[in-house]
Parts: structure tokens; C-alpha cells; sequence
């Protein structure tokens, strides 16, 4: 059996599976006053939604690019189309979905997961959603869980204009803007107080048109002593033009409640990935981020945390793996607001045949977030001499009671354990593939069991044969 040697190599055709475009309607590529206007019909805004839109543009336009992050030399918005609807309407019922769509996420274990093992499932196409469904013993115990535009319209209305983009604001950079101006499908979710959902609730996204943008905007409110784990996933195929994901991700964790925020995101290596996350934590709540980048041409992606409630907490597990052509650029931010708050941020990185991997981390404590305790941990792996990983960790401490520490470690496969190894047996090629297994395990043990089997597998593919 012929070993694979390179990144380019890897069987990615479960992701690269590409449908013909049959598109019902889209907008003209470039951002335009009138192609925002034109999303907002289509979508049959309210009327302060659109004024949000408009505003949210004329935000854009003030803003720069961000100059201190990787190069996003080749994202050109006047050939990005920032709206594709495809030809289908959500539904719940999976059998309604168009065949060519259901065979994609088939493909991709949707629903097969949702069958297995998910409370519920939202499958987002291009710009919009075409399946939604939440099981009814789920929806029984008062947990809602549907499409952003529903809620946007229904009998949530007042929750979600309370709520859409007020953690995340358009003035924080200039892609929360442009995505405020041109935000699309998502998935809304609601947790009542006290309400434990025992099994987890997912949305995959899938963007198919080449050139085209993705911004979905997902709003989760869980409730006083509610618990959630919410599993994100994300993929898009190849093409050779670049294609662009601004979502926005805003988390709103209640009195005593926790929720478990899990994303696996598999981009294509033409995608320019700057999402933004953020979640507000009450007292005595968790927010727990478990995130995995393997995907993407460049990532910017930095999940914050506000701690504002005493007593809250917040932990985030993450890892990528920057591989050729490549440059990952991710990491978290925590703000401890509140009294005796603490903090975990824990991640791996991996880069190898001329990846980029760089980890920002940032940790704030407030003045009157006495007696807080904050540990960031980042190792990092380079598995040849041309690949690059850098740490630029801040920290911002503004009172003398708090505990804070920061360890970070970079380095290369040690050529003493590949040898012991060897000398049990073991091939080279698979004792660093067990090696590189070894030190992505404390962080792979976190992910969802499916999606910590896949993180395996392309390790094991990434490493055969790439001595030499």
C-alpha cells in the first residue's frame, strides 16, 4: 500500500465533496449601501435589523484591517459574494432536504450523528440553514433550539434583539462590521432555568460556492442553573479562489448554569477564517471551550471569556495543526471581572512543512476582581526545521490579590524517544506519529468522541512518511 508522503496528499475527499451550484439567488460579488439592502429584503428583516445592517456597514468602511495578525493580502471582498441561498427551504424532516445537499452532509455523518448521539441538529448550506430539528423529548423540557431568522421573527423576537451583537459589537474590529452588515442563518438556543439537556445539541456548516462568504451568527442563552454542551462543526471544499468565514459566536452563561462549547473546524486551504466567539459568564456559572483548527488557509480565532459574576469559572482546551501553506493564528482571552474567578487555558499546537502556528493569549483581571486565579499553558511542536511556531501571551493584572502563572514550551520531536522507540520495534515514521499522538492527547481526550478520532487520524496521515 503506497504510504502518503505529503499534507496535499491526505484523503480529504469526505470534505472536498463539491455539488454543482444550483443556487436559487445571489447577490453580486463586493459590499455595496445596496447589496446590503438587498440581504435584508431577502430576508425580510425587521425593520431595525436593516438599520443594524447599515450601520454595522458604515462601521466597516471607517475600519482598517487589522496589520498585526497574519497577512490577509488575499481576501479581496470586491470578489466575495456575501449572499448565497440555495435552492431549498428548511425543513425539519430530513427527507424534504434536495437529494445533492442530503448525500453531502450524509457524507459527512449528518444526521447519522444526530441518530446516534444528538439532542438535536442544524445543518447550514452556504447562506442558510436547510435542516433544523430538535428530538421532543428535548423540546418538551422547554429548550429551544432553532434558526436564527425564526427566532429573529417569532415569539423570541425581544430575547434576540436583547441580545444579537451585544457581546460581540460591530466598533470591536472590522470583520465583527461586515458581519453585522451581512450576518446569515446560525442557530439560536434557549435553556430554562434549571434544565439539564443530557445529550448535546449541534449545528455543521457547510459552505459550497466557491468565492463566496459564510457568516452565520449563533446567540445561546443558558439560563440559571442550566446545563448545555453545543458542538460546532465546519468544512468547505477546495477551490483555487479565496473564500471567507466571519461568523459570530455570542454565549450568554446564567447564574450557577454551565455550558460545554465544543468546534471542530476543517476549513478548506483556500479559507480565510475570522470568526468571532465571546461568551459573559454570571456567578457561579462555567463556559468551557473545547476548540480544534486543522483547516483553513488563515485562521484568526481567539474565543473570549468575561467573567463577570463571582465565584464563575472558565476553561479552554484547544489545538491546531498548521501544515503547508498554512498560518494558524489562535488562542483565548479571559477577563475576570468578578471576585474569586478563575481561569484554565490549555492548548497544543502542532506545525509541519512550513506551517504557521502562533498562540495569543490574554488574560485581564480587574481591580476589583480580588482573590481570581488565572493559568495559561501553550506547548508547541514543530516537526521539521522550515515549519514556525511563536507565543506572544499578555497579561493585564490590575490587582495584587490574584494568582496568576504562564508556562510555555517549544520544541521539536525529541530524537531520543524516536530512538527508543525505534529500538522496541517500531517503525520511525510511526514512533513520531505516536509521539506527535502522545502530546496532542491531553487536549484530543476533551473533544467529542467522533471528532477526537478524525483530530487521530490526521495525525497519523499528516506524519506518514514525512521524515526525510
Amino acid at each position: 500500500m503506497e504510504e502518503r508522503t505529503y499534507v496535499d496528499d491526505i484523503d480529504r475527499s469526505v470534505y472536498d465533496i463539491k455539488n454543482e451550484e444550483k443556487d436559487v439567488y445571489r447577490v453580486k460579488e463586493g459590499l455595496t449601501p445596496e447589496i446590503v439592502a438587498q440581504i435584508s429584503r431577502e430576508k425580510k428583516d425587521p425593520p431595525w435589523m436593516e438599520l443594524f445592517r447599515l450601520q454595522s456597514l458604515q462601521i466597516y468602511n471607517q475600519m482598517r484591517v487589522p496589520d498585526w495578525g497574519p497577512s490577509l493580502e488575499g481576501l479581496d471582498m470586491e470578489h466575495i459574494v456575501t449572499y448565497v441561498r440555495p435552492n431549498t427551504h428548511m425543513s425539519a424532516r430530513w427527507s424534504d432536504v434536495p437529494e445533492e445537499i442530503k448525500d453531502t452532509f450524509e457524507r459527512l455523518g449528518i444526521p447519522k450523528a444526530e441518530r446516534k448521539s444528538l439532542a438535536g441538529v442544524g445543518a447550514q448550506y452556504d447562506s442558510e440553514l436547510v435542516y433544523h430539528h430538535v428530538r421532543e423529548e428535548v423540546a418538551a423540557q422547554g429548550v429551544v433550539y432553532t434558526d436564527m431568522e425564526s427566532a429573529l421573527k417569532g415569539e423570541y423576537a425581544s430575547m434576540v434583539r436583547k441580545h444579537f451583537m451585544k457581546l460581540v459589537r460591530p466598533n470591536d474590529h472590522k470583520f465583527a462590521a461586515l458581519h453585522g452588515a451581512v450576518w446569515s442563518g446560525g442557530s439560536f438556543v434557549y435553556v430554562p432555568p434549571g434544565i439539564s439537556v443530557t445529550v448535546p445539541l449541534q449545528s455543521y456548516f457547510r459552505l459550497n460556492a466557491p468565492g463566496a462568504g459564510q457568516f452565520e451568527h449563533t446567540l445561546i442563552i443558558v439560563d440559571e442553573g442550566a446545563d448545555l454542551h453545543f458542538i460546532e462543526g465546519c468544512s468547505a471544499p477546495k477551490y483555487n479562489v479565496a473564500n471567507l468565514h466571519a461568523g459570530c459566536v455570542e454565549l450568554y452563561v446564567g447564574k450557577k448554569a454551565r455550558l460545554r462549547y465544543s468546534t471542530i473546524e476543517n476549513w478548506s486551504k483556500n479559507m480565510y477564517n475570522l470568526n468571532t466567539k465571546r461568551a459573559v459568564v454570571e456567578e457561579g456559572g462555567v463556559i468551557e471551550w473545547v476548540s480544534g483548527s486543522f483547516g483553513s488557509h488563515v485562521s484568526c480565532l481567539y474565543p473570549m471569556s468575561i467573567l463577570k459574576g463571582k465565584d464563575s469559572r472558565a476553561e479552554f482546551t484547544g489545538i491546531t495543526f498548521a501544515g503547508k501553506g498554512q498560518c494558524l493564528d489562535t488562542g483565548a482571552k479571559i477577563v475576570h471581572q468578578g471576585k474569586n474567578t478563575s481561569s484554565f487555558i490549555n492548548t497544543r499546537s502542532i506545525s509541519k512543512d512550513g506551517g504557521n502556528s502562533t498562540f495569543r493569549s490574554s488574560v485581564v483581571v480587574a481591580k476589583d476582581a480580588k482573590q481570581s486565579r488565572a493559568a495559561v499553558s501553550c506547548q508547541s511542536l514543530m516537526l521539521d526545521s522550515f515549519s514556525r511556531s511563536d507565543t506572544i501571551p499578555a497579561m493585564d493584572i490590575r490587582t495584587p490579590d490574584a494568582d496568576i502563572g504562564h508556562e510555555a514550551r517549544i520544541g521539536r520531536i525529541s530524537e531520543d524517544a524516536v530512538f527508543y522507540l525505534m529500538s522496541r520495534g517500531i517503525a520511525e515514521e510511526d514512533a513520531r506519529a505516536m509521539i506527535v499522538s502522545g502530546f496532542a492527547d491531553n487536549v484530543s481526550k476533551e473533544l467529542p468522541l467522533e471528532y477526537a478520532v478524525e483530530m487521530n487520524n490526521l495525525i497519523q496521515l499528516e506524519m506518514k512518511g514525512s521524515i526525510g
